[in-house]
This record gives structure tokens, sequence and C-alpha cells, in this order.
């Protein structure tokens, strides 16, 4: 289960942020998953409740948003947001793809105090 070991990372980026900027606490923590990044997001909120204890971001919210698959066809020259389990240009049907988003987890904001 990666999930752990992504959220002791999140932890840790908190963490520093706050130090940073002279917080005492962190009361939300936005992320954003892509769909093809391999993180599954009842088991990202599991750690994350799970590890969060006793930690800088004990009573923070966790919110996740979903990222589509975000991509540029080589074929036809546009940009797509492809329905998921598809993998050809939803205009031309072409398999020169490439991504642009939708593939990584990104910490997108923090709250603090």
């Amino acid at each position: 289960m990666h999930e752990y070991s992504i959220v002791q990372s999140l932890m840790q980026s908190c963490e520093e942020n706050a130090r940073a900027n002279n917080a005492t606490q962190i009361t939300k923590v936005v992320v954003k998953i892509g769909v093809m990044s391999g993180v599954e997001p009842q088991l990202l909120q599991t750690a994350f409740d799970t590890f969060k204890e006793e930690t800088i971001c004990s009573n923070a919210e966790f919110i996740m948003t979903m990222q589509s698959l975000k991509i540029w066809c080589n074929d036809c020259k546009g940009e797509y947001i492809l329905p998921k389990d598809t993998y050809n240009c939803p205009q031309c049907a072409g398999v020169e793809l490439d991504i642009l988003d939708g593939e990584d987890i990104y910490l997108m904001q923090l709250e603090m105090v």
C-alpha cells in the first residue's frame, strides 16, 4: 500500500510549509489526484486519518480532487479530456498522445493558523 508512504511525504511537506510560515496548526490540506496516478482515494483518506494524529495536521480537513486524464493529440493537434479507460483521441481516434495531466498527485493548498 503505497498510500502510506505518500501520506508520510505529504505530512513532511505540511510540516515544512508550516515552519516556513510560522504556523502552529494546519486546518485544511487539499490534494489533486490524477486518475492515472495509481492512488486509491479511500486508502489515501485512511492513511491521512491514521498519520495525522499527533502532528500539525491533527485537526486538518483533507480534501481530494480527482484530475481527469488530459492529453494532447499529435495527430489532430488538439487538447482533450479522456473518459476513464479510453486511450485514444476522442476527436480523431489517434493514438499518438502526450499526457498533459492526470498521472500525478499534487499538494494544491494548505490552510494554516
